[in-house]
């Protein structure tokens, strides 16, 4: 499939039949009412929404967002909108669309769900989840900024993060293992725009599983383990 042209209706179809392989971070649902349970780490869980639209030539863009400066943790960065799970929402799904609601007044109706991908580590150990949703009509979403946590909205072409033009890389360790950091180059309207670390590998898997094909480069992900217990996650670095 090329950039141009895509048949929404029959993207929607295929990705609602995609099924990403099992979570290595859920944990072990049979010990979650032994005695021990309370010593065992459990990772937070959080989700981003990865919304597609088309634009006037067919060419699939995805909606992200700059962090605000204000922020104490990533501000100023670019994200998927998404946060962290809360007790009153139904699925990761609901997460994804309440955060980019309360984030970019994104209305959930507009939003057709279609899709969860494989799950993601942060270098924090917080379990994200991306949830793929198509947005049918740009013309009716009307951003309405959360000025204390987004500065900026934009959008930009998919099949980006499968090029090698515009990419810079580097590669790093952490706790022993090696792996690539991506760092992909944006301009718009004369404001510069640099999607790296986690939301730049959600967007390359995110473009590899919409177009079906791997990147022009090498991924080289890295693959966090969880520790096993609360204290192990206290004493790392």
């Amino acid at each position: 499939m090329g950039s141009s042209g895509t048949n929404i209706e029959e993207l929607i179809q295929r990705l609602r039949l995609h099924q990403p392989p099992p979570s290595p971070y859920s944990g072990d649902p049979s010990s979650a009412e032994t005695p021990a349970a309370a010593e065992l780490f459990q990772p937070r869980r959080a989700a981003v929404l990865v919304c597609l639209f088309q634009d006037a030539d067919g060419e699939l863009r995805v909606l992200l967002t700059k962090r605000a400066s204000s922020l104490s943790t990533h501000s100023g960065e670019v994200a998927l909108p998404g946060g962290k799970a809360e007790e009153g929402d139904a699925d990761d799904a609901a997460t994804a669309l309440r955060e980019a609601n309360e984030e970019i007044g994104l209305d959930s109706a507009l939003v057709t769900v279609v899709s969860s991908l494989e799950h993601f580590l942060s270098k924090h150990l917080l379990v994200v989840v991306p949830i793929v949703g198509i947005l049918s009509d740009i013309e009716a979403f009307k951003p309405v900024l959360n000025v204390d946590e987004v500065d900026d909205i934009f959008d930009v072409p998919l099949e980006m993060f499968l090029k090698d033009e515009g990419r810079r890389s580097e590669e790093r360790e952490w706790m022993g293992q090696a792996f690539t950091l991506h760092h992909f180059d944006y301009e718009k309207e004369k404001k510069k725009y640099v999607i790296w670390g986690l939301t730049a590998g959600i967007l390359i898997h995110a473009a590899s599983v919409v177009y079906q094909r791997p990147p022009d480069f090498a991924e080289r992900r890295v693959q966090f383990n969880l520790p096993k217990y609360s204290k192990e996650y206290s004493s790392m670095p």
